[in-house]
């Protein structure tokens, strides 16, 4: 597959793009990366099946060197919970490697990707209609949060995306400050982009037929652009999301979800 100038344009426009939104809203980019990675390696003649799994790996492989932008930015603020980062990476890791390392390859993903389209909607709402949870509702226990931590990097890995979609609605939910979650989130990317991108490299170690350049599924050339690209704009997302009013970055975050949902939704309807 040649490396063409247009090419490197598209990659490089993605790269910014997915950067600022990693920053603004925590979230890492992936849900924005793999279906525009998908169309480009599509068009240029990779099948689409394994167009989309290198769509996925390579895309949750930007998001380590994206969450590491932008949470240096939200931590000069001090909006990073460092101690919730500590409690979720555990059961992060072991989630995003049961689903990286081979389950994401042959699950039937329309039931699932319904189903996730529905509690994604559901956060959404919540977030757009901002109502306040119970003052008294806390965050669960290490043993609650190694199982919430467990299912944030599990779906993490079946859609190529850095979780920020389902651990921010998650501590707004039990009374963390909105822009304390995002920068949490931001952080958290970065267990979940390694676990998941270990796996698919493993998994995708014996696959023929991937792009020039690949290590498993992770195709390097665009990972090496698309990186490169969006660390510059993450920490400008950052800037911004301490600028803007809470209930405006919820409204926008919701926004970013219910796009989701319904990209999700169609997925599963069509599969």
């Amino acid at each position: 597959m040649p490396f063409d100038p247009l090419l490197i344009i598209e990659l490089a426009t993605l790269g910014l793009c997915t950067g600022y939104m990693a920053g603004l809203l925590g979230v890492g980019g992936g849900m924005l990366i793999s279906p525009f990675l998908t169309f480009i390696l599509s068009a240029r003649g990779l099948p689409a099946d394994l167009a989309v799994k290198v769509a996925i790996a390579t895309s949750m492989a930007t998001i380590m060197f994206t969450s590491l932008s932008s949470v240096r930015a939200h931590h000069q603020h001090g909006a990073v919970r460092w101690d919730l980062v500590k409690s979720f990476a555990p059961g992060i890791v072991l989630g995003g490697m049961l689903a990286s390392a081979g389950v994401f390859a042959v699950l039937k993903g329309s039931a699932l990707a319904i189903f996730f389209a529905l509690f994604v909607g559901f956060s959404a709402t919540q977030m757009f209609l901002d109502k306040k949870p119970r003052p008294s509702r806390q965050l669960p226990g290490h043993a609650g949060r190694f199982g919430a931590g467990a299912v944030i990097g599990f779906l993490s890995g079946l859609v190529g995306a850095g979780g920020g979609f389902v651990s921010v609605p998650f501590m707004v939910a039990h009374n963390v400050a909105t822009l304390n979650a995002v920068a949490t989130s931001a952080a958290l990317g970065f267990p979940i982009a390694v676990a998941n991108t270990a796996g698919y490299v493993l998994s995708g170690s014996a696959i023929s037929g991937l792009p020039a350049g690949s290590l498993g599924y992770v195709w390097l050339p665009a990972l090496a652009v698309i990186a490169s690209c969006s660390v510059l704009t993450a920490p400008l997302g950052a800037a911004m999301a301490h600028r803007l009013p809470v209930a405006q970055l919820k409204r926008v975050f919701a926004l970013v979800l219910y796009a989701l949902a319904a990209y999700m939704l169609y997925t599963g309807l069509h599969g």
